[in-house]
């Protein structure tokens, strides 16, 4: 039978049925969609643009280029290079760990070691990679899409020169802090401030965009050392060859413009490149110029001399009697290769008596004497402001026995640096006055001040020149077409149980040319161990080759004429 109590549909009536729920469910979802859209558009639009902020923009940290050390000409001698660092968030990368060997392949690193790393910074944010990363090295590594890697632009210190002036430039650290040298005693000028702007990042951390600046960079000063680089390199140059030839420990050699008190060169041996950071251990860069003290020897006696001058007891031409050529004070034999006789200051200085200058030394109240010395810088630093400077040792007059008077005659029972025998010679030079040292170009000399009279500082450099003559100790400090003035040193050195009989140290200071002096020059070599060790063998001839190549690049009018040396045959000829 058939079912006559529901009524069929048709195909038809199927359709529209299936067409019209359709219909209705794409309403509904495009009502849904707009009413999301609304929601999200109007409704919550400020919270989720700042949950977008918070996802992909950054505050980046825009780095400071350190300001440039030049010479006084404007050769370079210390710049920045620019350079990327990579960085990892150890928290993002630890979420790929299956990403950590290509990282460390990338780097040329251990997996193991790196995924140590990254396990023991897993609660940290930031984790250096490599510092100082060559740019298109640090893209490639960071264009393999790895989570968590990051770049951070930096800068690097670089030094043409290198090591001809790694010891007076000094260096940065990894963070282009300064360490040693004019890098650490300019810190606060050649630093600059870091700017900060925010970027857009992607998924992968990469920046996208530069969306704002916030503050910009603030770039750091140039500094303009008192250094000229051609006679840096003169001075350099001569000084390591000395300290080879002679096999000796070590050695410094500075050049001081006397009438300004700039330092225009200061080298030593053994020195180091500040280019290559394996080099850097305190034995390499410390400055021994400024922070090495040594007994100063025969090279002293001129500032004992200057006092006696002062005091009025002493003329230039007075004379001392240093029969037998020995002199006995207290328990202490003091004696002279030969027996001089009654002698003048001048021969004194020349043939460097002990006996003599002990004698004069006695002859002076010690208040007196110890006052002169103190004036010429002995026993103070010399206020270059270079790091680690030493300030040397003068103990004071009411401690001075007979003994320790005599022997600070000729340079024992005190230390100085180079730097402060430098200074205390262009005393000589410039009429009497002490300038202080200056590592900085100055347009105009500073107010010195007075520390002998100008008529006894112009005696004391015509008494000095007698040294660099045939009959003087310093012979080969003589330059050719130019007068000078100086004082050998020869130093026998402390040890356990007193001097050393084998033990030297080789000192020549001096100022050139005599006519008009422009420089002030000392040279130290430190135990000279080739058979040599006299000042005058040892030194004597480093600071000449370096005045005579001063002189040139300085374009100074020579001030003794050159006698051209007659042929035998015209010898011959003119005879009777």
């Amino acid at each position: 039978m058939n079912d006559h109590t529901g009524q069929g549909r048709s195909p038809q009536q199927g359709f529209q049925l299936r067409w019209t729920v359709a219909c209705a469910g794409l309403v509904l979802l495009g009502v849904v969609l707009v009413a999301r859209a609304v929601h999200l558009q109007v409704l919550n639009k400020e919270f989720l643009i700042s949950q977008a902020q918070v996802r992909h923009l950054r505050t980046a940290k825009i780095s400071a280029n350190r300001g440039v050390i030049t010479d006084r000409n404007g050769e370079t001698l210390a710049a920045s290079m620019p350079v990327d660092s990579l960085w990892v968030s150890p928290q993002e990368l630890s979420r790929a760990p299956e990403q950590i060997p290509q990282l460390a392949r990338a780097l040329g690193l251990e997996p193991g070691m790196l995924a140590r790393q990254i396990t023991r910074n897993v609660d940290k944010d930031f984790m250096y990679l490599q510092r100082h990363m060559n740019p298109a090295n640090a893209r490639a590594v960071l264009d393999q899409g790895i989570p968590g890697v990051h770049v951070l632009r930096e800068y690097r210190r670089y030094y043409p020169a290198g090591e001809v002036t790694g010891h007076l430039v000094g260096f940065t650290n990894v963070d282009d802090e300064g360490q040693e040298g004019m890098e650490l005693a300019f810190d606060d000028w050649l630093r600059g401030h870091p700017g900060r702007k925010l970027v857009l990042r992607d998924r992968l951390g990469r920046v996208v965009e530069d969306v704002e600046r916030l503050e910009p960079p603030s770039p750091g000063r140039e500094v303009a050392s008192s250094i000229d680089l051609r006679i840096q390199y003169l001075a350099y140059r001569e000084l390591k060859a000395a300290v080879q030839e002679n096999r000796a420990l070590s050695g410094s050699a500075v050049v001081l413009d006397a009438q300004t008190g700039e330092v225009l060169a200061m080298v030593n041996q053994p020195t180091y490149n500040p280019n290559d950071r394996s080099q850097y251990a305190p034995g390499r860069f410390r400055n021994r110029a400024i922070t090495d003290l040594f007994e100063p020897g025969s090279s002293f006696k001129p500032l004992v001399v200057a006092a006696a001058l002062e005091s009025g007891q002493w003329k230039r031409d007075s004379r001392v009697d240093t029969s037998p050529g020995m002199l006995q004070v207290a328990n202490k034999v003091i004696e002279d290769e030969h027996n001089l006789g009654v002698i003048d200051l001048a021969t004194v200085l020349a043939r460097s008596s002990n006996v003599g200058m002990a004698k004069v030394a006695l002859s002076l109240p010690s208040e007196q004497l110890w006052s002169v010395v103190n004036r010429f810088g002995i026993g103070r630093t010399t206020s270059s402001g270079f790091p680690g400077e030493s300030a040397g040792l003068l103990s004071p007059y009411e401690n001075w026995r007979p003994i320790a008077k005599a022997t600070l005659a000729y340079g024992y029972g005190l230390s100085v640096t180079p730097l402060q025998l430098a200074q205390s010679y262009a005393v000589f030079a410039a009429d009497g006055v002490l300038r202080p040292v200056s590592l900085i170009r100055i347009e105009h000399p500073p107010i010195g001040r007075q520390v002998i009279s100008a008529d006894n500082a112009r005696a004391m450099v015509d008494l000095l020149e007698h040294v660099v003559t045939p009959e003087g100790t310093g012979l080969r400090a003589a330059v050719a077409g130019y007068r000078v003035a100086g004082k050998t040193g020869t130093a026998r050195k402390f040890e356990v149980g007193g001097y050393s009989s084998e033990r030297y140290t080789a000192v020549f200071a001096g100022v050139a040319p005599v006519s008009r002096p422009r420089l002030a020059v000392v040279v130290v070599v430190d135990e000279p161990r080739a058979g040599e060790y006299y000042g005058g063998a040892v030194a004597a001839p480093v600071f000449s080759k370096i005045v005579a190549g001063a002189m040139r690049i300085l374009a100074v009018e020579p001030d003794k004429p050159v006698v051209p040396a007659r042929s035998p045959r015209l010898t011959a000829a003119a005879s009777p």
